[in-house]
């Protein structure tokens, strides 16, 4: 087995934990801000991400090339669009964001489970098991 793949799989591992610590963190930030007047809930886009890791791999000829993908956001955060309207202003929307947390933290469990999986993988490789 190649160092080089266990360099992959764990970096691979190390960024979607980063990723998923930092959704947790945007949906608390809404949830600690859902009484404050003019406060724009936002979101992690996963998406997005995926789009700036792949384009990050790509070379341009011109810096004419790929004007829409420099501008986009780098860390995936945008606003989210609310259902209903507050009087406030206010777009923290607390039904919204309880589901999400709780996709969230099953999408962190389930991170850590693979991380665990590819550990105990690697472990029984090196014993020769």
């Amino acid at each position: 087995m190649s160092i080089k793949v266990f360099d992959q799989t764990f970096e691979a591992l190390s960024r979607t934990i980063d990723l998923r610590t930092q959704n947790q963190t945007v949906i608390a930030s809404n949830i600690a801000n859902a009484d404050t007047p003019n406060y724009k809930a936002r979101d992690v886009k996963f998406s997005k991400v995926l789009e700036d890791v792949a384009y990050d791999n790509l070379s341009a000829t011109s810096n004419l090339h790929m004007t829409n993908v420099q501008n986009a956001p780098r860390n995936g955060i945008m606003y989210r669009i609310p259902l209903n309207n507050s009087f406030d202003g206010n777009t923290v929307e607390m039904n919204i964001e309880q589901a999400q947390f709780g996709q969230a933290a099953g999408d962190y469990q389930a991170t850590l489970n693979i991380l665990e999986q590819r550990i105990n993988t690697f472990k029984r490789a090196f014993k020769g098991e």
